[in-house]
């Protein structure tokens, strides 16, 4: 795959709801209630329960990958947590992932990834190395 500054990897919007987090839960074997219980939230000054960190980290990554040619290598991938995704009972969360590349060398590309969640952004310096 050939690598241009600017180009747009991938973009993709992952609907997340409460059985999400469940079964992120089990997978992860993060089970704090403020993940599943509207009431621990609220009593920790959360504005309602709470996506996992590294599930929305790994959606970020998710994007990113399938859109990769099979084989490809990532070396490096990391974020800042800035906000919260709260998931709503009812609605859920739409949480949006765009791609791009940032920086091309001899050996790797910088794939930036701009995550939001209703129009905030986050994850910041959100970055994933692939090789070329």
């Amino acid at each position: 795959m050939a690598y241009t500054v600017g180009d747009t990897i991938a973009e993709r919007t992952v609907h997340l709801t409460r059985e999400s987090l469940v079964r992120y839960a089990g997978a992860s074997g993060d089970f704090n209630p403020i993940h599943y219980r509207d009431d621990v939230a609220a009593s920790v000054g959360l504005p309602g329960v709470l996506a996992h960190g590294m599930l929305t980290m790994g959606i970020g990554s998710s994007v990113v990958l399938a859109a990769l040619e099979p084989g490809a290598r990532i070396l490096d991938y990391g974020v800042r947590f800035t906000k919260p995704v709260v998931v709503d009972p009812v609605d859920g969360a739409d949480v949006h992932v765009l791609a791009t590349v940032g920086a091309v060398d001899e050996t790797s590309a910088r794939i930036d990834l701009k995550v939001t969640f209703n129009d905030a952004t986050v994850l910041v310096k959100a970055q994933l190395r692939v090789a070329v």
